[in-house]
């Protein structure tokens, strides 16, 4: 009898085992799904932000090509005082090129947490200095449903050694199409400090997006940042010299 329990016990806990592994499987693929969907080999982007403030508004123009998960350039094109400012990522390197200043200056780690050109996301936000995939573990938490539509709800959590800016992420990501429609970022102590709300789903570059985000601080009333993508390419040939300190000294 005793026997036949331990038999029991060992197949419940193997197919329980499976079960979790599985779980944990699933969401790292919903998540890396999500990511594909709108990264592609490489993609050229041109986008509008519009940074929403309680007395005033500021609106830039920009255009970011990407190649893999390791390199990207993001170029300020308008307004005048702003134009040609530039950053590259290289790996986990990433540089900010002044051209009013004549200067190239190497963002640390620490500053991977700071706002990035006055607006409501940080510069990991748009160089992504930390992977969603390759830094986080995933969690499958279940299914809700978000603006009609079913989604998946995964917890991200930061792996022991990443060097990342947020302590937990929250994401609903459609399990039709794999679009992120929201995601909660909270800080070291579980406060909830920005929400990123994705809209507008249309096809764009061939793909079917979400072709505009808006980030809403959680402490500060009034404030919010919008991307409008304007254009979006996917898979064009960029070599690697493109994504050079030389390189974006000369891009206009």
């Amino acid at each position: 009898m005793l026997h036949k329990f331990k038999i029991l016990v060992l197949l419940v806990m193997f197919v329980l085992g499976g079960q979790f592994a599985m779980l944990a499987q699933n969401a790292t693929d919903i998540i890396k799904k999500a990511e594909d969907k709108v990264r592609g080999n490489s993609s050229i982007a041109e986008m509008s932000f519009k940074i929403v403030r309680p007395t005033w508004n500021r609106t830039m123009d920009i255009k970011s090509w990407a190649k893999g998960n390791e390199m990207a350039v993001i170029l300020i094109q308008a307004p005048a005082k702003d134009k040609g400012t530039a950053f590259l990522k290289r790996k986990k390197d990433v540089w900010n090129w002044l051209p009013n200043l004549d200067r190239t200056i190497k963002l640390p780690p620490s500053m991977m947490a700071q706002s990035w050109m006055g607006t409501d996301f940080t510069n990991d936000d748009l160089v992504r200095e930390s992977s969603a995939v390759e830094d986080y573990t995933h969690e499958l938490l279940g299914e809700e449903m978000l603006n009609g539509l079913l989604c998946y709800k995964i917890q991200l959590t930061p792996k022991p050694d990443a060097a990342v800016v947020w302590g937990k992420v929250l994401t609903w990501i459609d399990k039709k199409d794999y679009l992120q429609l929201k995601t909660e970022f909270f800080d070291e102590y579980d406060e909830l400090v920005n929400t990123l709300i994705g809209s507008d789903a249309k096809e764009m570059g061939g793909r079917f997006i979400l072709t505009k985000m808006v980030m809403t601080p959680a402490d500060k009333n009034g404030h919010r940042t919008e991307i409008t993508y304007k254009s979006l390419q996917f898979n064009p040939s960029l070599k690697d010299d493109f994504f050079t300190l030389q390189n974006i000294k000369k891009l206009r």
